[in-house]
């Protein structure tokens, strides 16, 4: 078994090949800033939830870097009020993307809220700390619609729009988009070839919920990441609540149905913020950053044997894959692996400030 994942139940997911429409020129321009994910030569693949987009940058960012430099910014949030000339409060970072080339960190950040919010992607060098504002207006880049985003409001008044794109992740050469659509089956999942490419149609997924002790078609994966299961690539995605499921990617054939195999469930009251896939002295594991509660390590030796989850898991219980609790590592908000030895990490500090460090692996 090896890891997939590119430097990056609950649900019924489509699976698009690419979509009919694709953008192509210079210059971007953000309606909201979404989850990021690197590919090769420096492409950054930022979402853009509101406008249902997901942009290809080529950021010019190759040169290789020193690995044995170890990133620490304290209070990164207040710096990048700072740079902007507004308040920290004023500031919110969303996801968090490390180019694999060099380890230098890309943030994707909101300044303001409402209609007089504005999105921007700043770079974060690996060596010295310094922050700067990537210039989408300038870099070349090409962009992908989302076909039928979802609208309209949940059922506690949420904008669902803001739920098209949930996560987002270049595997084998195919850019896989999470996210809620207007479908009747909402949750989905889309593979878009890169460079972008036409459309197919995709796949529906049931995923069993074992903390709600039923199928559902209707919550968007939160996170997710690649991994080989005997030989064949699989998405591993979690959800709010925590199911974690097991989705071989050759059985997302156009116009069929699939159900996923629910591996593990986590814990209820809980929404699973990042997640990525490692090796470790010779083994495998998950390393997943959650709301409530901190960062599992989940050990994947088992995964080939584990018996998928179909009956109720009652009282917030767990069930299927064990995790361990790193228990040094409190208020991690976004993960992204810098090399096979080292992870970067956004956290949130208890007076509510942000730092970015790069730590060894647990």
């Amino acid at each position: 078994m090896k890891t997939q994942k590119w430097l990056p139940a609950l649900a019924v997911i489509t699976l698009i090949i690419g979509f009919p429409l694709t953008l192509c020129g210079e210059g971007v321009e953000l309606k909201s800033g979404g989850p990021m994910a690197f590919g090769k030569k420096g492409v950054l693949f930022v979402a853009d939830p509101v406008n249902a987009q997901v942009h290809a940058i080529e950021t010019g960012d190759t040169e290789k870097a020193n690995k044995s430099a170890t990133l620490k910014v304290e209070g990164i949030d207040s710096k990048i009020a700072s740079m902007l000339g507004t308040e920290t409060r004023a500031i919110r970072i969303n996801d968090l993307a490390v180019n694999p080339a060099n380890g230098n960190a890309y943030v994707s950040v909101t300044r303001g809220s409402g209609d007089s919010s504005k999105s921007l992607i700043l770079k974060v060098n690996a060596d010295n700390g310094k922050i700067s504002e990537v210039d989408l207006g300038e870099l070349k880049s090409t962009s992908v619609k989302i076909p039928n985003p979802a609208s309209g409001k949940d059922r506690r008044g949420r904008d669902q729009r803001r739920e098209s794109i949930t996560d987002i992740m270049l595997i084998n050469g195919e850019l896989y988009v999470a996210g809620l659509s207007n479908e009747e089956f909402a949750s989905n999942l889309r593979a878009i070839p890169y460079p972008f490419k036409d459309s197919s149609e995709g796949s529906s997924i049931e995923i069993y919920h074992g903390a709600h002790g039923q199928f559902e078609t209707r919550s968007p994966i939160r996170t997710f990441a690649a991994y080989d299961v005997g030989g064949e690539t699989n998405l591993l995605a979690a959800y709010t609540c925590t199911p974690l499921v097991r989705i071989p990617v050759n059985s997302l054939k156009p116009k069929s149905k699939v159900k996923g195999t629910t591996i593990a469930e986590l814990g209820n009251r809980n929404r699973p913020l990042d997640m990525i896939v490692y090796k470790k002295d010779g083994s495998d594991y998950i390393l997943m950053a959650n709301s409530a509660r901190g960062i599992m390590k989940i050990k994947l030796a088992e995964i080939e044997k584990q018996v998928a989850i179909t009956e109720r898991v009652t009282r917030g219980g767990t069930e299927g894959l064990a995790y361990d609790t790193i228990k040094d590592w409190t208020g991690v908000m976004q993960l992204d692996k810098v090399n096979d030895e080292k992870v970067m990490l956004l956290i949130r500090n208890k007076d509510g400030s942000h730092d970015l460090k790069v730590v060894s692996m647990p």
